[in-house]
């Protein structure tokens, strides 16, 4: 018996999961018991807690869909898009102690208290209310489509376009592959182009699912916003520890039932072109190559710092040690399960080779393929628990955002009730309008990717804001306003209007271009004559195909059913390539890597431009209340709340009192000289980055 493509086995597990999660909320709404109870945990979660929170946030299984499909379609590099942030998770051993320091609720909170004028706090709120609704919609994505083959109609129940649908991929990934291999005939070209316009549509796969956008999309947010509204922060705690576990079972299970399937590591290598293994990608056919890699760890430095969970995380710490301890715990133990995403990515080339219809669903396709009856419920609990988890992390930031700094200013005085009412009726309007965010997205990839673009607008400035005294308001506006509109709103407009993303400008490709890889020979090699044995070391010339230079998901026909009608961008358009190519460079020389580089690079380094430039142009206000920012960012947190207070009471009376702990005496730069457990921390994270670099180097060559 089975329920929507799912064995009765499975189905009962998701349901147990379900009644068990509701349950833990409707208890842990007894313990709610204000707005500092349901924003941050009443600031008394330990290192336990801070490292299920730490870990849950940053470690969601839908990075996991997004990490192995990235490693499918680029090889092992591809898992640089999680993996990046490992190289900052000794800046997380400072980081989070300025969160718990700074004794605030929500990040708006930060400019206002900084400044002195709730202008640019409003602004906070308003732009990450957009941009985690955003963030909302891209984990509905991930997970549907995460789940989509792994509910699976069977080919006996297709409809007649159905089966047609599934002939049509097929029929696609037959023609790429002799396209790769030789020029294709004039009608064969002409079919493939037909095929590939509605591959880049997302119209053709190797399926059809049970699962339906909106049903899922409706169902899965609505037990967030009931667990979420009846416990806030403390049942999102909960949920991550159950949710920590569930992520380390479901990144491993795939890869003992994966390797028996193609003959283990050796089989994997023999499956697996060599160049996939290299850790920092091919520079002839990877996207992540060291350079791109330089420039994603460029724009994550700078823009890690901006986002709301990291006041909310580390705020709810009941000392800045629980703070730094679950933030760095928390980090190295998703690099871990990263390395095993990037496995199962590996696994998927060499299972279903490298044409499939949606490389987003790889994960999905592979608990389909792979796991037995029962741990696929186990599997799509991970995946459901997961965006639980994120979802509901990001519920809580949101409704901290409107209820604190949009809400009670316009109507203060309101009972605390009345506060939290609000904060519970934002969390099924935040996840309502996020469903409308996926069902106009498509690619889990490309929104990282963008994501991770947003945040430097208000990382830049945080990050200043924190170190640098001399950061004005006016500069901050300025830049906030500009690096708005460069990165998100205009490539949105131009995305969004069909006049500009069809301009013949615009629609340009990068030039075609072949490159030379080595790889082990297959059976279709053998029997081609370019090698003598399966497994033999052979060079190989693959013609890769031409990438929209300014799309950020390709071109396609503006008229699936006209072939004649212009070609139009998909997806984000590229602002940042398009400011290069006004300069007289030839963008379409570029590689996939170098177009990844520049649109990062000029990410990173506008808004820092900005905000130095403009601020040494404008002049600073209220050095007073500066003043008593840094001293109070400088005083440590105390083991009680009282003592808290004493402690913040006596700094405000001397302003200058850390002075002397300056490493750059009177100047405007705030960085103070480290004690023995600044010291101690930053070089046991660097000395463990290091060696979580040589596990996945080694895990790469097993088998080699």
């Amino acid at each position: 018996m089975s329920l929507l493509g799912l064995h009765w086995i499975d189905a009962l597990v998701v349901v147990i999961y379900v009644v068990a999660v509701l349950a833990v909320g409707q208890y842990l709404a007894r313990k709610v018991k204000g707005e500092s109870d349901f924003f941050l945990a009443g600031r008394k979660l330990g290192k336990w807690f801070q490292f299920f929170l730490s870990f849950g946030t940053m470690t969601d299984p839908g990075q996991a869909t997004i990490t192995a499909s990235a490693v499918y379609k680029q090889g092992a590099g591809g898992g640089w898009l999680a993996l990046i942030t490992l190289f900052l998770t000794p800046y997380y051993w400072f980081t989070n102690v300025w969160f718990r320091r700074v004794r605030l609720t929500t990040m708006a909170d930060l400019f206002e208290d900084r400044f002195g004028r709730r202008f640019l706090a409003t602004l906070y709120a308003v732009v990450n209310l957009l941009v985690a609704i955003v963030s909302i919609g891209g984990g509905n994505i991930v997970a549907l489509k995460t789940l989509e083959p792994i509910m699976a109609k069977p080919e006996a129940v297709y409809t007649v376009a159905e089966r047609q649908s599934v002939d049509d991929y097929h029929a696609f990934v037959q023609l790429r592959k002799e396209r790769a291999q030789a020029p294709l005939a004039p009608e064969k070209l002409d079919r493939y182009e037909r095929l590939k316009d509605r591959y880049e549509r997302g119209e053709l796969k190797s399926y059809v699912s049970y699962l339906k956008p909106i049903p899922f999309y409706l169902s899965s947010s609505l037990l967030v916003a009931i667990f979420i509204m009846l416990g806030g922060l403390k049942a999102s705690a909960m949920v991550d520890a159950l949710q920590a576990v569930l992520v380390i079972v479901i990144s491993g299970v795939l890869i003992p039932f994966g390797l028996a399937r193609i003959g283990g590591v050796s089989g994997l290598h023999a499956k697996v072109p060599d160049y996939m293994f290299n850790l920092f990608g091919s520079t002839s056919v990877s996207e992540f190559t060291w350079y791109s890699i330089a420039a994603l760890l460029l724009v994550q430095f700078i823009g890690i710092i901006g986002s709301q969970a990291n006041m909310t995380v580390s705020g709810s710490a009941k000392n800045e040690y629980a703070a730094r301890i679950g933030a760095v715990t928390g980090g190295f133990s998703k690099r871990f399960v990263t390395i095993a995403w990037c496995f199962c990515g590996l696994i998927a080339v060499a299972l279903f080779g490298p044409n499939l219809s949606d490389p987003d669903q790889t994960w999905g396709l592979l608990t389909r393929t792979l796991l037995p009856v029962g741990l696929i419920g186990v599997m799509i609990v991970g995946i459901l628990g997961g965006k639980l988890a994120a979802l509901g992390a990001n519920s809580v930031v949101l409704s901290g955002l409107v209820v604190k700094n949009l809400y009670e200013p316009l109507w203060p005085g309101k009972s605390e009730r009345h506060y939290m009412l609000v904060a519970r009726a934002t969390v099924p309007t935040v996840l309502l309008l996020g469903i409308g965010v996926a069902v106009y997205l498509n690619s889990a990839v490309s929104l990282l990717k963008f994501m991770i673009a947003l945040l430097v607008i208000w990382g830049a400035p945080i990050l200043l804001m924190y170190t640098w005294r001399r950061l004005t308001e006016m500069a901050v506006r300025v830049q906030v306003i500009a690096t708005m509109l460069f990165i998100g709103v205009v490539p949105w407009f131009v995305s969004a209007t069909p006049g500009l993303r069809q301009l013949p400008a615009l629609t340009v490709v990068t030039q075609e271009r072949s490159a030379r890889v080595q790889t082990r020979a297959n059976a279709d090699d053998v029997a081609a004559g370019r090698a003598a044995a399966v497994g033999e070391h052979v060079t190989k010339v693959q013609r890769l195909e031409p990438v929209s230079v300014f799309f950020e998901e390709g071109l396609a026909h503006s008229n699936p059913q006209d072939f004649s009608s212009p070609m139009e961008g998909l997806g984000r358009f590229n602002i940042e390539v398009w400011l290069i190519s006004l300069t007289g460079f030839d963008v379409t020389r570029l590689t996939a890597a170098w177009l990844l580089t520049v649109r990062y690079l000029v990410d990173a380094l506008l808004p820092m431009a900005l905000l130095i430039v403009v601020s040494w142009m404008t002049k600073q206000r209220d050095p007073e209340r500066v003043a008593r920012f840094y001293v109070r960012l400088k005083t440590p947190v105390g083991a009680t709340l009282e003592e808290d207070d004493k402690a913040v009471a006596e700094s405000y009376a001397n302003p200058t009192r850390y002075d002397h702990l300056k490493l750059f005496p009177r100047s405007n730069w705030e960085f103070t000289k480290w004690d023995r457990l600044d010291t101690i921390g930053f070089l046991g994270c660097c000395a463990f980055v290091g060696f979580i670099l040589l596990f996945f180097k080694l895990v790469l060559s097993l088998g080699a």
